[in-house]
């Protein structure tokens, strides 16, 4: 998304006040210096200020014909420069692709708990697309102008700056945004801009990418929830296709690559329960209303439990996670309107 500049209404409301300013001289001058009716000072004043060339509505004197010269000499520039700034406004306006800037930013003022993506290369594309899977709102700021051309769409979100500038994340709504994740390749930005986020918004979660094992421990004890680094990830799965291969081929089929493909869903108590009565696993029955099983359960103080019992009770603000086909994690998420 590509910051609009505000300049074209301040630029406006100069030029309108000037002009009146100029108009009420000329009606004040004629009517004091030669004595004219309102309406015919009104007059002089813009056959002057327009230079149309009519004629006086009666001969001036000598002090007519200097406030004339005055008159002539100042709001000349100033009705050109009121023209021209009115002129480029109007234009400015219904110009399709700033109208559809204008609308994308609307877009982007009412977004509420959402995720920020810092940067779109390799990583921030996959979190993006990730995001979209989910239906998450997310934007992403980029400085690269091309890219943002490139991508930008109503799905896709983009601010255009420096996200190690404060404003640029303030712009982007990290006063209220759930997440952010910041996929630079410069361990030293992600750095800065964690410290920055944490320091804005401290109930903010901050995922943050690291390229080498030095930054990792600066990242989180600048404010980093989790911090990932791809290349060792990398490595490791490929490692991993050589020990159990057939495994991690299963596991890769469960990642979440469109719509249609998920596999796997985490859902939290507050969606299951409106009225937060405590319930076991066995009271849901999520089996047999969706298809999907119950694999693993974070209890409100973060432990996780894998294939929890049965008579595991959910707590509030605690999640299950569950596993199951397509179309089974859609009529969930139907059933709980995730």
């Amino acid at each position: 998304m590509i910051r609009i500049q505000n300049w074209g209404r301040p630029r406006i409301y100069i030029a309108v006040i000037l002009l009146l300013v100029v108009i009420i001289i000329g009606v004040l001058g004629f009517r004091y210096f030669s004595d004219y009716s309102w309406v015919d000072a009104l007059y002089m004043t813009v056959i002057t200020m327009t230079t149309v060339g009519f004629e006086e509505v009666q001969p001036l004197d000598d002090q007519g014909k200097l406030f004339t010269v005055f008159l002539i000499s100042t709001s000349v520039v100033i009705f050109a420069y009121a023209v021209s700034v009115i002129t480029e406004y109007i234009v400015s306006k219904n110009d399709p692709k700033r109208v559809q800037l204008r609308k994308i930013q609307k877009m982007i003022h009412k977004l509420e708990n959402h995720i920020i993506i810092i940067g779109y290369g390799r990583n921030g594309k996959q979190a993006a697309a990730k995001l979209l899977a989910y239906n998450k709102p997310f934007i992403i700021v980029e400085n690269n102008i091309e890219i943002i051309e490139r991508y930008q769409n109503e799905k896709t979100l983009f601010l255009k700056g420096n996200a190690t500038e404060d404003e640029v994340l303030i712009e982007a709504g990290i006063k209220n945004a759930d997440c952010l994740i910041c996929t630079l390749p410069e361990d030293a930005d992600n750095l800065f801009i964690v410290l920055t986020a944490r320091q804005i918004n401290k109930e903010l979660k901050i995922i943050s990418r690291a390229s080498q094992d030095a930054s990792y421990k600066k990242i989180r004890l600048a404010g980093a929830d989790n911090v990932i680094m791809p290349d060792r990830i990398g490595g490791d799965h490929m490692a991993s296709l050589v020990v159990v291969p057939d495994l991690i081929e299963f596991l890769d089929n469960l990642s979440i690559v469109g719509k249609k493909s998920i596999n796997i869903e985490e859902i939290s108590f507050e969606d299951m329960f409106d009225n937060g009565e405590e319930r076991t696993i066995l009271d849901i029955d999520m089996r047999s209303k969706t298809g999907c099983t119950i694999i693993g359960y974070k209890s409100p103080e973060g432990e996780y439990i894998v294939n929890p019992e049965a008579n595991t009770l959910l707590k509030p603000k605690s999640k299950i996670v569950v596993l199951g086909r397509p179309e089974q994690i859609d009529l969930l998420n139907k059933q709980f309107n995730i």
